[in-house]
């Protein structure tokens, strides 16, 4: 299990979509070393194999045994990241979230020096997104009239205020607004991940006539900026993360129409709501990242062609029917 020289990396959560692209990538630098936690250590061990991972420099273990070691940084992945799952189970999220992270806040009573990176969430700023965010965008929340889709902000508030309000320790929340890597779950209800299931089956997607724009984090980008976290170490705030350019949901429908030969249509009744409000542009305008040196060096676009390509290689589907999403 690695040596002295190695940084101590443990991930709580372990089987989500973003720890698989982080545990990806910090697998193939030799100076980690990981500890990997989830409520399926089996899961996790089958996915350390598709990924060639090395046992030497990996420990998998339940979520219980989490505090019995010792890390350089602990990367909190523990959520509900499924639309599908949050629309079914919604107040799973508060008790998950609280019970980890006050978890990992005991641990850095104990070790105040370990780093805590929290994925975080762009809902911190509310449910409707007409426009992007920007330094100046405050949440507003109508606590007489709390509905579903205020419930997954709430738990990102809570969380960021209780680490604010801990400015001793060495926390980071990382706001994501979209990911997409190679290891989704095409059955997570994903937009991206409802377009590769109809590339796959060779069925129809259908759409409603509005538009969006996501900012997807290329995974190599979202591991460059923990590097970076990692380097500073001695640092206590919240930052949104970017890529160089958002994309938009036409241009990432074209994209898979050319190279994959998706068949999609537009539906003008169609409306789908969402358990955490309706996310237009769903993307930020701070750079607040850049202060501490994270530059990114993919488009939404650019990282959506990578991965997908990992998933799909050079097929060109031509079987027809029809899937709604």
């Amino acid at each position: 299990m690695g040596n002295s020289q190695t940084t101590t990396v443990a991930v709580v959560g372990a089987t989500s979509h973003i720890a698989k692209g982080l545990i990806y990538h910090f697998c193939k630098n030799s100076s980690y070393t990981l500890y990997l936690f989830a409520r399926s250590p089996k899961q996790v061990k089958a996915f350390l194999k598709t990924i060639a991972c090395a046992d030497s420099a990996v420990s998998v273990s339940g979520l219980s045994d989490f505090k019995a070691g010792k890390y350089d940084i602990i990367i909190n992945c523990i959520g509900i990241g499924q639309p599908k799952r949050l629309d079914e189970d919604m107040p799973l999220l508060f008790r998950l979230t609280e019970t980890y992270d006050n978890a990992i806040l005991d641990y850095l009573e104990a070790h105040p020096d370990t780093l805590y990176i929290n994925m975080s969430s762009g809902a911190v700023y509310g449910t409707d997104f007409l426009n992007p965010v920007s330094e100046e965008t405050s949440a507003c929340i109508d606590v007489n009239s709390l509905v579903q889709k205020d419930f997954y902000m709430i738990t990102k508030i809570y969380s960021e205020a209780k680490h604010r309000a801990l400015p001793g320790f060495n926390i980071v929340d990382i706001r994501i607004f979209a990911y997409f890597s190679r290891f989704i779950n095409l059955e997570s209800g994903y937009f991206i991940a409802d377009i590769i299931s109809c590339v796959k089956k060779g069925t129809t997607f259908v759409t409603g006539p509005g538009s969006m724009a996501r900012d997807y984090i290329h995974p190599r980008d979202l591991f460059s900026f923990i590097e970076r976290c990692l380097k500073i170490h001695r640092i206590n705030s919240a930052f949104d993360l970017y890529s160089l350019k958002p994309a938009t949901k036409f241009e990432i429908l074209d994209f898979f129409k050319k190279a994959y030969g998706l068949d999609y249509v537009i539906d003008d009744k169609l409306d789908f709501p969402t358990a955490t409000g309706n996310k237009k542009d769903y993307y930020s305008l701070s750079r607040r990242a850049g202060a501490i040196g994270y530059y990114p060096g993919f488009t939404s676009l650019d990282g959506i062609m990578e991965e997908s390509r990992m998933i799909l290689g050079d097929m060109f589907t031509v079987n027809k029917g029809a899937q709604r999403t």
